[in-house]
């Protein structure tokens, strides 16, 4: 499973840092924030019906669907020459991400310790997050030797391959059902699972910021003479990754609520040197700190997940946190695509926002952690 998710991630995170050049030649340089807004969008769209499917059809069978969705799209996006027609296959890669992860979580749910979720997510989580630096990092070296349509098809080839090591994995759902079509009508109840909404909330304040770094990271690159425009993401990858090999289980010993604390901390922290970045060596500190943030918090958040949704239904409970996630990058690509102009003055304030964002969600952690204590 962790190998897989890492294709998979490299799969759509190995176009990411070419995106903003592509969209601009084909004459949409004022559209940058709709790349990560129409992608976001689909998968928000998609989390219930994958949530539900992934409790009734089977985990394997809903990561299935994310993945033929994305070797589609993948090999279509050469084809795609004007705006319309690109932001149209963003729109629709977004339903690749919002099936296989929502699959993925519920299966690695089924099968962690109570005792060891900290530490099982933070495995789970260093792959995933591998997938999203290497994916970031070689777009460029990449593009730049073969272009990018040869790009496009390495990404979709990567797709591929997390399907291949997806169908070597065992259902973890007792019983599937067979698929009907009456399973896609989906209530209120199959979209939201009310007792994970703690971890949901913190999850969409923590990808505020997230959102803004999909869509100005590459320009910030640009901007301060770094050729690589995956540069940012090669920190953070490393980062996240030692991080994770020191501090994995550190929420199973001081509670999730504090372990989150931290890492929210550390997020504010980039947030703001990355807003006052006038040259690579701040920005790389941002870089690490961020990294730093998500090795904490990303684990801490899903490994929180598991504890609260209930047995019978971690599938709707993942696809609610997801919902949060892609919320939260939908609101910060909304609040760039109205505030960025393509200037460093703009990014000051977009991260600034993001600062906030992170500070609002460790308010609301010490009231629930008090609130919790009140009770005991």
């Amino acid at each position: 499973m962790c190998w897989a998710l890492l294709a998979f991630m490299v799969s759509f995170n190995l176009i990411i840092p070419e995106l903003n050049s592509f969209i601009t030649g084909l004459g949409g340089v004022d559209d940058k924030g709709f790349i990560f807004l129409f992608f976001s969008l689909s998968a928000a769209i998609s989390r219930p019906f994958s949530g539900k499917l992934s409790d009734t059809i089977g985990r394997k069978k809903v990561m299935y669907i994310g993945i033929v969705v994305g070797l589609i799209v993948g090999v279509s996006y050469p084809l795609s020459g004007s705006v319309i027609a690109f932001l149209s296959l963003r729109f629709s890669h977004g339903f690749s991400a919002g099936f296989l992860p929502t699959g993925a979580t519920a299966l690695v749910t089924d099968l962690l310790p109570p005792a060891n979720r900290g530490v099982a997510m933070g495995i789970w989580g260093t792959f995933v997050s591998v997938g999203f630096g290497l994916g970031n990092f070689f777009a460029h070296g990449i593009e730049q030797t073969i272009g990018l349509t040869g790009l496009f098809m390495i990404a979709a080839s990567f797709c591929l391959i997390a399907g291949i090591l997806v169908s070597q994995l065992s259902e973890t759902l007792p019983n599937p059902q067979p698929f009907k079509w009456s399973l896609l009508r989906v209530k209120w109840n199959d979209i939201f699972e009310p007792t994970v909404i703690p971890a949901a909330f913190v999850m969409g304040c923590s990808t505020i910021g997230t959102g803004f770094i999909f869509t100005t990271s590459s320009d910030i690159s640009t901007y301060l003479g770094i050729e690589n425009k995956g540069w940012f993401f090669l920190f953070y990858m490393i980062s996240t990754i030692l991080i994770r090999l020191f501090a994995s289980s550190l929420s199973d010993k001081i509670g999730r609520r504090k372990t989150l604390i931290i890492g929210l901390s550390f997020l504010a922290i980039s947030m703001l040197l990355i807003a006052t970045s006038k040259e690579w060596i701040q920005y790389t500190a941002g870089a690490i700190i961020f990294g730093v943030s998500t090795g904490i918090s990303s684990p801490t958040i899903f490994a929180w997940l598991a504890d609260l949704a209930p047995e019978n239904r971690r599938g709707v409970g993942a696809g609610t946190v997801f919902i949060a996630l892609e919320f939260g990058i939908i609101i910060g690509s909304i609040i760039a695509l109205t505030l960025y102009d393509n200037t460093l003055k703009t990014i000051y304030t977009l991260f600034l926002i993001g600062m906030s964002a992170a500070l609002v969600a460790i308010v609301y952690l010490i009231w629930h952690l008090k609130r919790r204590e009140s009770k005991t």
